[in-house]
Protein backbone atom coordinates (compact mmCIF):
# COMPACT_ATOMS: atom_id res chain seq x y z
CA UNK A 1 0.00 0.00 0.00
CA UNK A 2 1.08 3.34 -0.50
CA UNK A 3 0.72 5.31 2.93
CA UNK A 4 0.93 8.49 3.52
CA UNK A 5 1.84 9.40 7.27
CA UNK A 6 1.78 13.40 8.40
CA UNK A 7 3.83 14.36 11.75
CA UNK A 8 5.99 11.57 10.06
CA UNK A 9 9.52 12.60 11.95
CA UNK A 10 7.64 12.91 15.61
CA UNK A 11 7.94 10.38 18.65
CA UNK A 12 5.29 8.25 17.24
CA UNK A 13 5.41 9.20 13.56
CA UNK A 14 9.33 8.07 13.28
CA UNK A 15 8.76 4.37 14.76
CA UNK A 16 5.44 4.11 12.30
CA UNK A 17 7.27 4.96 9.60
CA UNK A 18 10.28 2.64 10.11
CA UNK A 19 7.42 -0.40 10.94
CA UNK A 20 5.64 0.37 7.76
CA UNK A 21 8.69 0.31 5.23
CA UNK A 22 9.81 -3.38 7.11
CA UNK A 23 6.72 -4.94 6.29
CA UNK A 24 6.58 -3.65 2.49
CA UNK A 25 4.76 -0.65 2.23
CA UNK A 26 5.64 2.51 0.28
CA UNK A 27 5.41 5.82 2.64
CA UNK A 28 5.29 9.46 1.82
CA UNK A 29 5.71 11.35 5.46
CA UNK A 30 5.95 14.81 6.00
CA UNK A 31 7.06 17.01 8.67
CA UNK A 32 8.33 20.54 10.01
CA UNK A 33 12.04 18.98 10.50
CA UNK A 34 14.61 17.70 8.61
CA UNK A 35 14.19 14.19 7.02
CA UNK A 36 14.66 11.22 9.99
CA UNK A 37 18.29 10.01 9.46
CA UNK A 38 17.70 7.00 10.90
CA UNK A 39 15.51 5.86 7.72
CA UNK A 40 16.93 5.50 4.44
CA UNK A 41 14.72 3.37 2.23
CA UNK A 42 13.32 3.05 -1.34
CA UNK A 43 10.38 3.60 -0.67
CA UNK A 44 9.96 6.11 1.57
CA UNK A 45 9.63 9.87 0.53
CA UNK A 46 10.09 12.80 2.99
CA UNK A 47 8.03 16.33 2.63
CA UNK A 48 9.62 19.00 5.04
CA UNK A 49 5.92 21.32 5.05
CA UNK A 50 4.59 23.11 7.41
CA UNK A 51 0.99 21.22 7.06
CA UNK A 52 -1.07 24.18 8.57
CA UNK A 53 -0.92 25.74 5.56
CA UNK A 54 -1.91 24.91 2.23
CA UNK A 55 1.12 23.81 -0.61
CA UNK A 56 2.50 21.86 -2.79
CA UNK A 57 2.64 18.99 -0.79
CA UNK A 58 -0.66 18.49 -0.71
CA UNK A 59 -0.10 17.10 -4.20
CA UNK A 60 1.27 14.07 -2.69
CA UNK A 61 -2.11 12.75 -1.54
CA UNK A 62 -3.09 12.24 -5.11
CA UNK A 63 -2.90 8.45 -5.75
CA UNK A 64 -2.30 7.29 -1.68
CA UNK A 65 -4.36 3.70 -0.26
CA UNK A 66 -4.43 5.40 3.24
CA UNK A 67 -3.34 8.42 5.15
CA UNK A 68 -2.23 8.55 9.13
CA UNK A 69 -2.39 12.32 10.75
CA UNK A 70 -0.14 12.23 13.55
CA UNK A 71 0.41 15.71 13.51
CA UNK A 72 0.55 18.28 16.68
CA UNK A 73 2.29 20.31 19.04
CA UNK A 74 2.91 18.75 21.89
CA UNK A 75 0.95 19.24 25.05
CA UNK A 76 3.58 18.49 27.08
CA UNK A 77 4.74 22.53 27.71
CA UNK A 78 3.28 24.91 29.88
CA UNK A 79 -0.13 26.21 28.05
CA UNK A 80 0.17 30.33 27.41
CA UNK A 81 -2.51 31.65 25.33
CA UNK A 82 -0.48 31.57 21.97
CA UNK A 83 1.04 28.13 22.74
CA UNK A 84 -2.96 26.84 23.07
CA UNK A 85 -3.42 28.43 19.86
CA UNK A 86 -0.36 26.03 18.27
CA UNK A 87 -1.75 23.46 19.89
CA UNK A 88 -5.36 23.82 18.39
CA UNK A 89 -4.12 25.16 15.40
CA UNK A 90 -1.46 22.69 14.43
CA UNK A 91 -3.97 19.77 14.81
CA UNK A 92 -7.22 21.60 12.99
CA UNK A 93 -5.64 23.34 10.44
CA UNK A 94 -3.70 20.15 9.34
CA UNK A 95 -6.41 17.85 9.69
CA UNK A 96 -8.45 19.78 7.22
CA UNK A 97 -5.43 20.74 4.47
CA UNK A 98 -5.42 16.43 4.73
CA UNK A 99 -8.86 15.94 4.02
CA UNK A 100 -8.73 19.05 1.52
CA UNK A 101 -6.42 17.08 -0.43
CA UNK A 102 -7.46 13.65 -0.79
CA UNK A 103 -8.77 11.83 -3.61
CA UNK A 104 -12.39 11.93 -4.37
CA UNK A 105 -12.63 9.28 -6.41
CA UNK A 106 -10.85 6.58 -4.27
CA UNK A 107 -11.62 5.01 -1.10
CA UNK A 108 -9.20 5.81 0.58
CA UNK A 109 -8.79 4.80 4.95
CA UNK A 110 -7.86 7.96 7.34
CA UNK A 111 -6.72 6.95 10.93
CA UNK A 112 -6.50 10.28 12.26
CA UNK A 113 -5.04 11.01 16.05
CA UNK A 114 -7.11 12.01 18.68
CA UNK A 115 -6.51 11.39 22.42
CA UNK A 116 -8.30 10.75 25.58
CA UNK A 117 -8.36 14.02 26.23
CA UNK A 118 -11.36 14.25 24.73
CA UNK A 119 -13.21 12.70 27.80
CA UNK A 120 -12.35 14.96 30.40
CA UNK A 121 -11.81 14.71 33.79
CA UNK A 122 -14.27 11.36 34.54
CA UNK A 123 -13.03 10.14 38.07
CA UNK A 124 -14.01 6.53 37.93
CA UNK A 125 -16.39 6.14 35.16
CA UNK A 126 -15.41 3.42 32.66
CA UNK A 127 -14.91 5.18 28.91
CA UNK A 128 -15.43 3.00 26.26
CA UNK A 129 -16.07 4.72 22.34
CA UNK A 130 -19.51 5.85 23.05
CA UNK A 131 -18.79 8.14 26.20
CA UNK A 132 -19.42 11.65 25.66
CA UNK A 133 -16.86 14.72 25.60
CA UNK A 134 -15.57 16.49 28.34
CA UNK A 135 -15.86 20.35 28.60
CA UNK A 136 -12.10 21.49 29.30
CA UNK A 137 -9.68 22.68 26.72
CA UNK A 138 -8.42 19.43 25.63
CA UNK A 139 -11.85 18.25 25.01
CA UNK A 140 -12.76 21.11 23.33
CA UNK A 141 -9.50 20.72 20.72
CA UNK A 142 -10.06 16.93 20.39
CA UNK A 143 -13.78 17.64 19.38
CA UNK A 144 -13.03 19.87 16.77
CA UNK A 145 -10.08 17.88 15.59
CA UNK A 146 -12.41 15.22 15.09
CA UNK A 147 -15.14 16.77 13.44
CA UNK A 148 -12.39 17.53 10.37
CA UNK A 149 -11.34 14.10 10.69
CA UNK A 150 -14.67 12.99 9.92
CA UNK A 151 -15.33 14.98 6.89
CA UNK A 152 -13.54 13.24 4.61
CA UNK A 153 -16.14 10.68 4.62
CA UNK A 154 -17.84 13.19 2.07
CA UNK A 155 -15.37 11.78 -0.02
CA UNK A 156 -15.90 8.25 0.35
CA UNK A 157 -13.41 7.35 3.12
CA UNK A 158 -13.20 5.40 6.43
CA UNK A 159 -12.53 7.39 8.95
CA UNK A 160 -10.88 5.77 11.61
CA UNK A 161 -10.41 8.51 14.84
CA UNK A 162 -7.57 7.14 17.47
CA UNK A 163 -8.07 8.46 20.78
CA UNK A 164 -4.37 7.72 21.86
CA UNK A 165 -3.73 7.59 25.94
CA UNK A 166 -0.14 8.00 26.88
CA UNK A 167 2.00 6.31 24.52
CA UNK A 168 5.21 4.77 26.08
CA UNK A 169 8.33 4.17 23.84
CA UNK A 170 12.02 4.17 23.79
CA UNK A 171 13.39 7.87 23.79
CA UNK A 172 10.70 9.99 23.67
CA UNK A 173 7.22 11.17 24.99
CA UNK A 174 6.29 11.35 28.74
CA UNK A 175 8.47 8.59 29.49
CA UNK A 176 11.27 10.84 28.72
CA UNK A 177 10.28 13.48 31.38
CA UNK A 178 9.61 11.41 34.03
CA UNK A 179 12.52 8.88 34.19
CA UNK A 180 15.06 11.64 35.43
CA UNK A 181 12.94 12.62 38.61
CA UNK A 182 12.75 8.46 39.64
CA UNK A 183 16.49 7.93 38.43
CA UNK A 184 16.93 10.80 41.24
CA UNK A 185 14.92 9.26 43.54
CA UNK A 186 12.22 12.16 43.76
CA UNK A 187 9.80 10.09 41.82
CA UNK A 188 6.25 9.16 42.47
CA UNK A 189 2.60 9.73 42.39
CA UNK A 190 1.08 13.40 41.18
CA UNK A 191 -1.53 14.88 42.70
CA UNK A 192 -3.39 12.55 45.09
CA UNK A 193 -2.27 9.45 42.73
CA UNK A 194 -5.83 8.09 42.22
CA UNK A 195 -6.92 9.04 39.06
CA UNK A 196 -6.85 6.69 36.57
CA UNK A 197 -3.81 6.77 33.80
CA UNK A 198 -4.54 5.57 30.11
CA UNK A 199 -1.51 4.44 28.90
CA UNK A 200 -0.39 2.03 25.48
CA UNK A 201 3.19 0.71 24.53
CA UNK A 202 4.74 1.95 21.47
CA UNK A 203 4.61 -1.40 19.90
CA UNK A 204 0.90 -2.11 20.29
CA UNK A 205 -0.27 1.50 19.36
CA UNK A 206 1.46 1.07 15.79
CA UNK A 207 0.31 -2.89 15.34
CA UNK A 208 -3.59 -1.02 15.75
CA UNK A 209 -3.27 1.18 13.71
CA UNK A 210 -2.11 -1.69 10.80
CA UNK A 211 -5.06 -3.97 12.47
CA UNK A 212 -7.72 -0.89 11.32
CA UNK A 213 -6.00 -0.28 8.17
CA UNK A 214 -6.51 -4.19 7.87
CA UNK A 215 -10.10 -4.33 8.83
CA UNK A 216 -12.77 -2.73 6.64
CA UNK A 217 -15.27 -2.79 9.54
CA UNK A 218 -13.18 -0.28 11.79
CA UNK A 219 -14.05 3.00 11.62
CA UNK A 220 -15.17 5.76 14.09
CA UNK A 221 -13.62 6.37 17.49
CA UNK A 222 -11.42 3.86 18.49
CA UNK A 223 -9.78 3.87 22.19
CA UNK A 224 -6.13 3.67 22.04
CA UNK A 225 -5.38 2.35 25.35
CA UNK A 226 -4.03 -0.98 27.13
CA UNK A 227 -6.84 -2.80 28.60
CA UNK A 228 -5.82 -2.78 31.29
CA UNK A 229 -5.20 1.10 32.65
CA UNK A 230 -4.06 1.83 35.98
CA UNK A 231 -4.03 4.22 38.67
CA UNK A 232 -0.90 7.00 38.71
CA UNK A 233 0.10 5.72 42.20
CA UNK A 234 0.18 2.30 40.45
CA UNK A 235 2.33 3.24 37.02
CA UNK A 236 4.60 4.94 39.65
CA UNK A 237 4.93 2.15 41.62
CA UNK A 238 5.78 -0.27 38.48
CA UNK A 239 8.11 2.78 36.75
CA UNK A 240 10.22 2.93 39.75
CA UNK A 241 10.27 -0.71 40.26
CA UNK A 242 11.37 -1.18 36.50
CA UNK A 243 14.42 1.46 37.19
CA UNK A 244 15.61 0.27 40.86
CA UNK A 245 14.45 3.20 42.48
CA UNK A 246 11.65 4.17 45.21
CA UNK A 247 8.34 5.42 44.37
CA UNK A 248 7.28 7.47 47.14
CA UNK A 249 7.99 10.95 46.85
CA UNK A 250 4.41 12.29 45.92
CA UNK A 251 4.20 15.38 43.93
CA UNK A 252 1.27 17.82 45.32
CA UNK A 253 -1.93 19.22 43.16
CA UNK A 254 -0.68 22.87 43.97
CA UNK A 255 2.61 22.35 43.07
CA UNK A 256 1.58 20.51 39.87
CA UNK A 257 -1.21 23.81 39.31
CA UNK A 258 1.54 26.31 40.45
CA UNK A 259 4.54 25.06 37.80
CA UNK A 260 2.38 24.01 34.65
CA UNK A 261 -1.11 26.09 35.19
CA UNK A 262 -4.03 24.45 32.69
CA UNK A 263 -1.40 21.87 31.35
CA UNK A 264 -1.20 20.92 35.34
CA UNK A 265 -5.18 20.88 35.95
CA UNK A 266 -5.10 18.59 32.37
CA UNK A 267 -2.29 16.43 33.89
CA UNK A 268 -4.14 15.42 37.31
CA UNK A 269 -7.24 14.02 35.02
CA UNK A 270 -8.90 10.94 35.44
CA UNK A 271 -9.61 9.00 31.93
CA UNK A 272 -10.52 5.15 32.67
CA UNK A 273 -10.45 4.46 29.21
CA UNK A 274 -10.94 0.92 28.17
CA UNK A 275 -10.28 -0.44 23.99
CA UNK A 276 -13.39 -1.75 23.51
CA UNK A 277 -13.38 -1.36 19.68
CA UNK A 278 -9.86 -3.11 19.55
CA UNK A 279 -10.68 -5.82 21.70
CA UNK A 280 -14.07 -6.95 20.01
CA UNK A 281 -12.59 -6.69 16.61
CA UNK A 282 -9.98 -9.80 17.71
CA UNK A 283 -6.83 -7.49 18.40
CA UNK A 284 -4.32 -9.29 20.71
CA UNK A 285 -2.46 -6.49 23.07
CA UNK A 286 1.45 -8.01 23.26
CA UNK A 287 1.76 -5.73 26.64
CA UNK A 288 -1.03 -5.52 28.61
CA UNK A 289 0.71 -4.83 31.37
CA UNK A 290 2.04 -1.81 32.53
CA UNK A 291 5.23 -3.27 34.15
CA UNK A 292 5.86 -5.75 31.76
CA UNK A 293 5.64 -3.12 28.89
CA UNK A 294 7.87 -0.84 31.06
CA UNK A 295 10.38 -3.47 31.53
CA UNK A 296 10.46 -3.83 27.69
CA UNK A 297 10.93 -0.43 27.24
CA UNK A 298 13.75 0.33 29.70
CA UNK A 299 15.59 -2.81 30.71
Amino acid sequence: MKIFVSGGTGFVGTSLVRYLLDIGHSVIATGSSSAPESVDHENFLFISADTTKKGPWQDSLNNIDALINLAGRTIFNRWSERYKKEIYNSRILTTRNLVEAMPDDKAVVLCSTSAVGYYGDRGEEILKEDAGPGNDFLATVSMDWEKEALLAERKGARVAIMRFGVVLGKNGGALLKMIPAFKSFAGGPVGSGDQWFPWIHMDDLISAMVHIIENQDMKGPVNFCAPNPVRNRDFAKALGKVLGRPSFMRTPSFMIRTLMGEMGTALLGSQRTVPDKLLKSGFEFQYPDVEKALGHLLK
